[in-house]
């Protein structure tokens, strides 16, 4: 890091300024970083500090991104091969500047060409803030699985929105979690490529037309424009690179009425570049109002329109050289890929531009929507399987909620004619809900589900469910319809690039980095798992991890922690299913225990660090006060001299890709602990594990496979199993649950103002009786309790024998390869989407 700007500033003028997009020589990458200083300025002339550093070279490796791009879009376009199109509300990008040298394979190259103005190239990529896209491990696999197509080298698109404040940036203060807006673009993204010449009408409200031959046309209303940008994603070792396009709302000059400015009415001139504003503001809007839930449809329509139109563009741009050139081919050059229900409004804007736009008949329409169309589902939470209201949806989409109805009419029919004996069935199994007359709803998942060729579940046991409960009786009509896809991670980004010297580690240890893009070949270090030499070097690369995160603790908490102790970690959002009330709960029992031994009982105990970071959702009022209890015994167990240098507990906020990069790394213990057959799948239970942490956690989602993979001896298991619950859950209702004393014991201490003054009733209330909203302990943190403190007696006990500890350690990494997300496209590809590698040569 340079003395002072004004150093950096001379070092700068000494690199002659020289445009070399596409070089990778150290010199002629300094000289184009130098060139965007000069010639694509964004600061004063004399500034040349990190964050203008940062951004010029950023730029510099923007050029080779641009270059691939092109490649890569001329070659698709000349070779026209089916493509996919991924359609998702989130994608949790993070940082881009070390991703993509990485992934060109010029790390070196742009680390010696910063040298030369005086910097580290690790202290520039701190200096870019993470793309504030998304929120939680939905836009994270749709970033990990857009890294994986580019690698494979397939044709296909990401397709987002661009929020300009995302979710939220997360403070806490002493009240808890407090909600500021993300200011990722409150500069610019040098990573964007603005594409003035993709713009697409996006219409809301009005009403449909019908025409005198009986065809039908949606007019009136609201029209915005939806501005396309590009962002590159580069594949590793390959020439390849695939776009995210993410929508911008803008509204036109001419929506601006001059005449309502001059006479004072500034607010009513801009109404509709207001409204425009609103749609890519802000990720998932509160909704608990009616204007929250309208937007929150808006954008989702947004979306689904926008991809759609581009797609159909793309489409037609090589319809004419083709043989037939008929609209029957759309299926065999596009696939649709829906990640989860939010832009389930694909398939009613499908049939709309189909039939409205292009004239085709309904049946035709239908045939070519229903082979497009793929439908991912990601969760089994009521909550989350989305219902909208008719009302609205007839109100802002008028031609849509036709579309619907007749989809609905069509499939009851369907099954009132050839399946009888579901006769009986066909309420649940509709699309419209009107069994309340006064809140009739529309139900996405049975939309998506009548209308895909193919549904997927994200882990095995999920998708089990998915076929014997949630959609079984789907299931009984398309017995072929329903298909698993385990997900994965990117290895790219959660091992060789966030975890250096573990990377340099498996590399020298397997003779190979192909692993790198092979994930099987991990398996390779299993016949190495006793050996002294990779347990000194693990050890040490763990350590070196175990140091950087807690500077990163200490520079955002001020709280100090002990390299030496257990690092025990939980990342993700927020939420009662999650259980995040589970580990804070077993942290005050064993604040409890520590305040009852001696001072040499005290010294023979595993000392840990318990970490817990995630954003709770603004309006969920239980998963902020879960967060303000860990904060609370944080502040009292940190504090207090008796048992501090045995168990810290720390809150890590603003939890995001940087974050996670960081944490990941450095845990030796990650909990993912849900209720059995709540978590669909979960992916950073795979990222700790390809790192060499150890799980504990319950047989749910992808743990389930993670321990089959890694060993039974090598993850830590507790709780109830997901065909339990149920069961339970009824013992419960009918009083016949017996809480455990423990459990009892660090509730009460919660309850007797320990940690503070601050009312935990209603949280706790939660956990008490046997019924009712709001109580009766749904996700059954109380009778999975003793088991799980059983399990954590045993980890403190496995964490004593520091060969055997190491030993799991590497047993995880070694049993990771089936977690790659290169494995799951691969199977999207083969399996749903029917796509193959297009590589430019």
């Amino acid at each position: 890091m340079p003395e002072s700007n004004g150093a950096a500033c001379g070092a700068a003028e000494k690199v002659k300024p020289a445009a070399s997009p596409a070089s990778e020589e150290p010199a002629a990458i300094a000289g184009n970083i130098s060139f965007h200083a000069q010639y694509s300025p964004h600061f004063s002339p004399l500034a040349f500090g990190p964050e203008q550093a940062f951004y010029s070279t950023a730029e510099s490796v923007r050029d080779h991104l641009v270059q691939r791009w092109n490649e890569t879009y001329l070659h698709f376009h000349k070779t026209d091969p089916k493509q996919t199109y991924y359609l998702s509300m989130e994608y949790l990008q993070g940082r881009a500047l070390t991703n993509a040298v990485g992934n060109l394979g010029i790390t070196g190259a742009y680390a010696e060409a910063v040298k030369k103005f005086g910097y580290e190239l690790e202290a520039l990529v701190g200096q870019e803030k993470d793309a504030a896209l998304g929120n939680g491990g939905l836009g994270r696999l749709a970033s990990c699985f857009l890294d994986s197509m580019a690698t494979l080298n397939l044709p296909a698109w990401g397709y987002g929105l661009r929020y300009r404040y995302g979710l939220f940036k997360q403070c806490i203060t002493k009240e808890g979690q407090e909600e500021i807006a993300e200011d990722w673009l409150e500069k610019f993204s040098p990573w964007e490529i603005v594409r003035h010449d993709i713009v697409y009408p996006i219409r809301f409200f009005g009403h449909v037309e019908i025409l005198p031959d009986g065809s039908r046309k949606w007019v009136g209303g609201e029209v915005l424009n939806a501005l396309a940008y590009d962002v590159p994603i580069p594949g590793y070792k390959t020439k390849n690179a695939i776009s995210l396009r993410l929508w911008d709302a803008k509204a036109s000059a001419e929506d601006f009425n001059l005449f309502q400015f001059n006479d004072g009415q500034y607010e009513s001139a801009a109404q509709l570049h207001a409204r425009a504003q609103q749609i890519c503001a802000v990720l998932y809007p509160g909704d608990a109002t009616e204007e929250g839930k309208l937007l929150r449809l808006k954008q989702q329509y947004f979306l689904c329109s926008a991809s759609l139109q581009d797609i159909f563009f793309r489409f037609k741009e090589r319809k004419a050289d083709r043989v037939s050139g008929k609209w029957s081919e759309f299926p065999a050059k596009v696939a649709v890929q829906l990640n989860d229900t939010h832009p389930t409004l694909a398939i009613p804007e499908l049939m709309r531009l189909l039939m409205d736009v292009e004239g085709l008949g309904w049946d035709e329409a239908w045939d070519i929507t229903n082979k497009t169309i793929a439908y991912t589902n990601h969760t089994v939470l009521p909550e989350a399987l989305e219902k909208w209201s008719q009302i609205v949806m007839r109100k802002l989409l008028p031609r849509h909620m036709e579309i619907i109805e007749e989809i609905d009419k069509r499939f009851k029919e369907m099954v009132i004619s050839t399946r009888k004996e579901m006769e009986g069935k066909i309420d649940s199994m509709r699309i419209l809900d009107n069994s309340n007359p006064q809140k009739p709803v529309v139900r996405m998942a049975n939309l998506c589900v009548v209308s895909a060729h193919t549904v997927n579940g994200v882990a095995e046991l999920h998708s089990n469910i998915l076929k014997e409960e949630l959609f079984a009786d789907y299931l009984s009509i398309w017995p072929n319809k329903f298909q698993n896809k385990t997900n994965g991670i990117t290895p790219r980004r959660w091992l060789r690039f966030c975890n250096p010297e573990l990377s340099e580690i498996v590399t020298k240890w397997l003779k190979t980095d192909q692993w790198t893009s092979n994930l099987d070949l991990l398996t390779g270090l299993r016949k190495f798992a006793d050996d002294e030499k990779l347990h000194a070097e693990w050890a040490s690369a763990k350590l070196a991890s175990k140091k950087r995160l807690a500077k990163h603790v200490l520079d955002v908490t001020g709280v100090t922690i002990d390299p030496n102790s257990l690092f025990d970690i939980q990342i993700k959002r927020i939420h009662e299913y999650k259980r995040q009330l589970l580990n804070i709960l077993g942290a005050v029992y064993r604040y409890k225990k520590l305040k009852g031994m001696t001072a040499e009982e005290r010294q023979k105990v595993t000392p840990r660090t318990v970490m817990i970071g995630g954003k709770a959702f603004a309006t969920y009022t239980n998963a902020k006060r879960i967060v303000k209890l860990v904060n609370d015994v944080g502040a009292v167990v940190n504090n207090d001299p008796d048992v501090n240098k045995y168990l810290k507990v720390v809150f890590i906020p603003n939890y995001n890709v940087s974050v996670a990069e960081v944490l990941i790394p450095g845990s030796e213990l990650s909990q993912h602990i849900s209720t059995a057959g709540m978590e669909a799948s979960g992916t950073s239970n795979m990222k700790f594990s390809l790192n060499g942490c150890v799980i504990i956690g319950t047989l749910d989602g992808a743990n389930v496979e993670i321990r089959e993979e890694v060993g039974q001896e090598n993850f830590f298991l507790f709780g109830a199993k997901a065909d339990q619950v149920a069961g339970l859950r009824k013992d419960r209702e009918n009083g016949l649950f017996k809480p455990d004393p423990r459990f009892e014991e660090a509730k009460q201490l919660i309850r007797s103002g320990a940690f503070g003054t601050y009312d935990y009733a209603p949280l706790l209330d939660s956990l008490e009786g046997n019924s009712g909203f709001g109580r009766g302990d749904y996700f059954l943190v109380g009778y999975d309790f003793p088991s799980y403190i059983d399990a954590q007696a045993q980890v403190d006990e496995a964490y004593k024998d520091k060969k055997k500890w190491i030993k799991m350690s590497i047993l995880n990494t070694a049993g990771s390869g089936k977690f790659s997300s290169d494995r799951t496209i691969a199977q999207y590809a083969k399996e749903i989407w029917g796509i193959t590698a297009s590589p430019v040569s």
